[in-house]
């Protein structure tokens, strides 16, 4: 089996793109997995107070042991897997030490849409307490819901970090950056540059025949939706429903459309810009993410997509 990843922000199509890519009859996709939890706890334990008698070797078979037995009924079918969690961009170094040269797709999105997102999820199912939460207090309001989400341990905080570690750090040139507006808009000429940045052969996607949701899981967590993803791609304009305030707020933390030191890879589009023009989408390319890129935000809803 090969292995690839995807990681980056809640509510920017990591859920979209793997209904996408698990099409293609090679490949292996689907929600988030528990596997780099489960990479963390194995190895915390062999470095525990018994570390002198696990040998790096040793640790560094196991630890990528887990992989194949994880994904060992998968991979009677399918040649390549991606697995998606938002930790994997603290454990670059890791992966590296594991696979050698590591594929990672960052999926982003403009953070107020992020927390739009969520708040719209929120506000749809009225009748539950979402798990998201952990008190009423918490919940309050919008503004209370959003400071929860972005406490550094928490949804987006977490995803954000995590990203940015793996965005600024010294394996930074694994990542593929992939903007959510580009996903909806233009998702036949976007996988085709996802496939060529993980040297996969070409598949002809179906865009109007997706079939994903993970019922059970959203209904444990008390948020009906959270990983639906609709039959179609499909991008829709709508309002906000933040208040300005706190919209123009979380805008300022979008960090990767601005000019840095990263060797990360960014999926840009006419003029270089990272977001995509509301007309013409084509030509979209790999570019660098020390560009100065397009700085302009988006409040595009593909509603139900994580």
């Amino acid at each position: 089996m090969k292995f690839h990843f995807i990681a980056g922000l809640p509510r920017s199509g990591s859920t979209l793109l793997a209904a996408l890519l698990r099409q293609n009859p090679r490949f292996h996709a689907r929600m988030s997995s528990p596997l780099s939890r489960i990479v963390g706890a194995t190895l915390a334990e062999m470095a525990g107070e018994d570390a002198p008698l696990v040998s790096a070797d040793k640790r560094r078979c196991v630890l990528r042991g887990l992989f194949d037995s994880y994904y060992a009924e998968e991979g009677r079918t399918r040649e390549v897997i991606f697995d998606t969690n938002r930790g994997w961009g603290t454990r670059l170094p890791l992966l590296t030490e594991l696979f050698g040269e590591v594929k990672m797709i960052c999926m982003v999105r403009d953070v107020a849409s992020v927390m739009d997102s969520f708040e719209i999820l929120v506000r749809r199912n009225a009748l539950e307490r979402s798990a998201l939460f952990l008190d009423e207090q918490e919940r309050a309001t919008v503004y209370s819901r959003a400071e929860a989400l972005l406490l550094p341990h928490r949804t987006i905080g977490y995803a954000l970090a995590s990203l940015k570690e793996a965005f600024y750090g010294e394996y930074a040139r694994s990542l593929l950056v992939v903007d959510y507006d580009h996903l909806v808009r233009a998702p036949a000429q976007t996988l085709q540059v996802i496939y060529r940045f993980l040297g996969e052969p070409a598949f002809d996607h179906r865009l109007d025949s997706l079939q994903y949701d993970e019922p059970g899981f959203d209904a444990g967590i008390a948020t009906p939706g959270l990983h639906r993803v609709k039959p179609s791609v499909q991008a829709a304009a709508r309002r906000t429903v933040l208040p300005p305030d706190l919209h123009d707020r979380l805008a300022r933390m979008n960090f990767w459309r601005q000019p840095g030191y990263s060797e990360a890879s960014v999926l840009v589009g006419p003029g270089g810009g990272t977001t995509g023009d509301r007309h013409d989408m084509a030509p979209l390319a790999i570019g660098s993410a020390a560009q100065d890129v397009d700085r302009d935000t988006s409040d595009v809803e593909a509603a139900d997509l994580a």
